[in-house]
């Protein structure tokens, strides 16, 4: 059962989302008297300005430019893809890794702002911004009631570096206005979500995306856990839908050996561009293992077939969503932007993985489902792979390419994370929502606790349990959580402790009750 995402309020963070959303096709006859001696690259231009001079009714010209770009790179392959400004400028900045605001993760309630947290070191924080509070106006601007989409919330908030914003904040725990003023400045967005001990010798590390600041953030967080004792390594990228190849790169060579291959490309004119490991690396003897699973694409295949393929490591989890496709993107004046697949790359042992687009961009995206059905999100004997793409290691081990990264050690779905309908339950918005509420009901209590008795708050008792299936009623949905309760309570506990500690405390939780962290303990 999927959840209805229209049941919930949009969670917004201060840190954007990535993902690019595919325009829209538009197909229509082309009439009139366009010479047939024009050339092919003057069509297109000869008919945008023959539809904004002549055509009945007022048209927006830009948008058809931009559908029409959209159209054409459709007929290329899924990862060639035209990129509208809106849209450009937003993944910029989470692949740059910072951007210029006032630092604030909020959700918005009942129309109106609500800050979940500020962010650790940025402009609302320092500037005494707290939890629960509600942002009114920003420079006498009204921002509640509404309607105002992303968009427009975040072109209000986000500015130049160094401008000034006054705020109208309503403060619930008061009960009163105040008015805070503050000046926009750079705030990271962090892409190493956690890097914590599992155990007093297990490291875990968990990469949501492969941004410019990803190598260092990664590098950070492992020399810290060997200074806690970490002799193995467990790097997560699952749901990790790639980023810069180099990043990936980058962070193999940290696990690699002098001059081990990490991956290689080839376009279309036959050039191929090896990428080699360095002498310089923080964890090349310690065990590594690598959890990936159907969301794992592009930088993070590139890093799990370079510990593959290479008998680094051990690759753990299920098969990789399959994109084996290098993009190069153009910039255009207006800052919109074209993402062109330029190479293939291809793991150490020269597989690829990317997975077969011949019947279009719709099949293509039905992949998950073909896989559900299919039965290898629950069965390793399920997975297919093409006997002719049949690739060596080092050591003998056999690795298939054509379709994403086959792990080393299968864990299914259902062992994972038990019922589908609650897995996708408890990776939508409504839990961190629900617990946002929680908290915001009664924020002094919980202000005064620490977060070992906010774990025996919520653990030992089932009053927060119970009331997340009010909850869930109250939203229509009826879902049987009693064969889950102990899994679904330590997730509510996790984003609570999220919510009132931060992020990395987050991941300490939920890795205690990870099925494949505990298959990772058992290979040890």
């Amino acid at each position: 059962m999927k959840i209805n995402p229209n049941y919930f309020p949009i969670l917004f963070f201060g840190t954007l989302a990535l993902g690019i959303v595919l325009g829209a096709k538009l197909n229509f006859p082309l009439q009139g008297n366009l010479s047939a001696s024009d050339n092919h690259r003057n069509k297109l231009n000869k008919l945008i300005d023959f539809i904004d001079n002549e055509y009945v009714d007022k048209v927006n010209t830009d948008s058809i430019v931009d559908l029409a770009a959209s159209n054409i790179l459709d007929k290329l392959d899924p990862h060639s893809v035209y990129v509208p400004k809106s849209e450009q400028t937003q993944l910029a900045e989470t692949m740059r890794g910072d951007f210029v605001g006032i630092g604030v993760n909020f959700y918005m309630l009942n129309d109106t702002i609500a800050v979940v947290n500020s962010v650790v070191g940025g402009p609302s924080e320092k500037a005494g911004i707290k939890s629960g509070d509600r942002i009114l106006y920003a420079n006498k601007e009204k921002l509640f009631g509404r309607q105002l989409t992303s968009e427009d919330l975040f072109s209000r908030l986000k500015g130049e570096k160094g401008t000034d914003v006054s705020l109208t904040i309503y403060r619930k725990s008061e009960n009163k206005k105040l008015q805070i003023q503050l000046q926009r400045d750079i705030v990271a967005i962090e892409s190493v979500a956690a890097a914590v001990m599992i155990n007093p010798t297990f490291g875990y590390i968990k990469i949501n995306r492969f941004a410019e600041t990803t190598h260092d953030e990664f590098k950070k967080g492992l020399i810290q856990l060997k200074k806690q004792g970490a002799k193995s390594l467990v790097i997560d990228v699952r749901d990790n839908g790639g980023g810069y190849m180099e990043i990936a790169a980058k962070i193999a060579d940290e696990l690699l050996r002098d001059k081990q291959l990490i991956v290689f490309t080839k376009n279309k004119k036959g050039k191929i561009d090896k990428t080699l490991a360095t002498e310089e690396g923080q964890f090349e003897t310690g065990k590594v293992f690598v959890l990936i699973n159907e969301n794992s694409a592009s930088a993070s295949e590139i890093l799990a077939g370079a510990i593959q393929d290479n008998d680094r490591g051990t690759v753990i989890g299920r098969r990789s969503f399959g994109k084996g496709l290098v993009q190069r993107e153009m910039n255009f004046q207006d800052g919109s932007a074209v993402r062109l697949t330029i190479a293939r790359y291809y793991t150490p042992t020269g597989r690829s993985i990317q997975k077969p687009y011949k019947k279009g961009i719709e099949d293509y995206n039905r992949d998950f489902d073909k896989r559900l059905l299919g039965g290898e999100l629950f069965k390793k004997d399920s997975i297919k792979v093409d006997s002719k793409l049949k690739y060596k290691t080092p050591k003998g081990k056999i690795v298939y390419g054509g379709g994403g990264i086959v792990p080393d050690v299968f864990v299914p779905l259902e062992v994972e994370n038990g019922d589908e309908g609650v897995v996708y339950l408890m990776q939508s918005g409504a839990v961190g929502y629900y617990v946002f509420e929680e908290i915001d009901k009664n924020r002094k209590q919980f202000g005064g606790l620490k977060m070992n008795q906010v774990i025996s708050k919520i653990e030992n008792s089932d009053f927060y349990y119970d009331n997340f299936k009010k909850y869930l009623l109250k939203n229509g949905l009826e879902l049987k959580l009693e064969k889950d309760k102990k899994w679904v309570k330590r997730y509510l506990t996790a984003e609570f402790v999220r919510q009132l500690f931060g992020e990395r405390y987050y991941y300490s939780l939920i890795v205690k009750e990870d099925a494949m962290i505990k298959k990772v303990l058992t290979l040890k």
